[in-house]
């Protein structure tokens, strides 16, 4: 009987304990996950942009901000996702860098990021997404190709995107095929990857969806090996392009070699067909 009861009582205590890391695992990965910093303080006019502030209203109650920035005769228009880190703020220079290369360009900051409502999730910022593709599309010139634009995290809410609303090319930077090839790229984490509730499909995503697609990496990115940007990319199954930054780092907010890395965006916007009829 004693036996019996210690086993009873060590399931016990072990359930609880699982219990417990789970649940720890549940608190802790928002908080690797997310990296908002509230407010807002820099815009694209500080980098002689004109830009016009947007609120996009989702579909369970939150208020995002997003700027919309036209170039004055655009080649096409971007619908630009950024990563986790930071708000729009931070972000501001790569969105002007890439209007003054001749693109429109709609961007938001997710929820609890800058001065939009609420708080990051990953549900959350699927939806955040859903609002701005339905604002995008109301608001795009017809004449001019949509493309996604996401970086890191944002690469996989492109990915989301085009698996809900196909644009005409799709462009992921720094990205990852899910959020466990993350963890299980950092020995410390790869425990919690058993327990994480996040996923982050990137590649799920991009399975239903057959439009060109660029996919680039920096191969000195500290944060996402290299080595996941080619497994997102061999796992494509439509027309697709890989562009390798030389000496880029995951965090740099201008190109390590500008010429190279706007040849191989420039090649692809000129390779993606413009809208015939929507």
């Amino acid at each position: 009987m004693l036996t019996v009861r210690l086993v009873y009582i060590s399931l016990i205590t072990l359930a609880i304990g699982l219990a417990a890391l789970i649940g720890f695992v549940r608190w802790l990965e928002p908080r690797f996950a997310f990296f908002p910093s509230p407010g807002e303080t820099e815009t694209p006019r500080h980098f002689g942009v004109e830009y016009e502030p947007l609120t996009i209203d989702t579909a369970d109650g939150e208020h995002l901000r997003a700027w919309l920035m036209r170039a004055p005769s655009p080649r096409a228009t971007i619908v630009y996702f950024h990563g986790n880190g930071g708000n729009l703020s931070i972000w501001a220079p790569i969105l002007a860098g890439i209007v003054r290369h001749g693109f429109s360009v709609l961007a938001i900051d997710y929820r609890g990021y800058g001065v939009s409502t609420g708080r990051p999730t990953e549900r959350g910022l699927y939806r955040d997404v859903d609002a701005t593709l339905t604002r995008a599309w109301t608001s795009v010139d017809g004449t001019l190709a949509v493309l996604y634009w996401g970086r890191s995290l944002g690469a996989t809410m492109a990915a989301y995107a085009a698996s809900k609303r196909a644009p005409q090319g799709l462009i992921l930077e720094a990205g990852f095929p899910d959020a466990r090839a993350v963890i299980r790229s950092s020995p410390p984490l790869r425990l919690l990857s058993l327990f994480s509730s996040y996923r982050f499909a990137t590649a799920r995503h991009l399975q239903s969806v057959n439009v060109p697609i660029l996919v680039m990496h920096g191969d000195r990115d500290s944060v996402i090996p290299y080595t996941l940007g080619r497994t997102l990319f061999e796992g494509i199954r439509g027309p697709k392009t890989f562009a390798t930054i030389a000496g880029g780092d995951h965090n740099d907010f201008a190109p390590v070699d500008p010429q190279a890395y706007w040849v191989a965006v420039e090649r692809f916007v000129q390779s993606v067909q413009a809208p015939v009829d929507r």
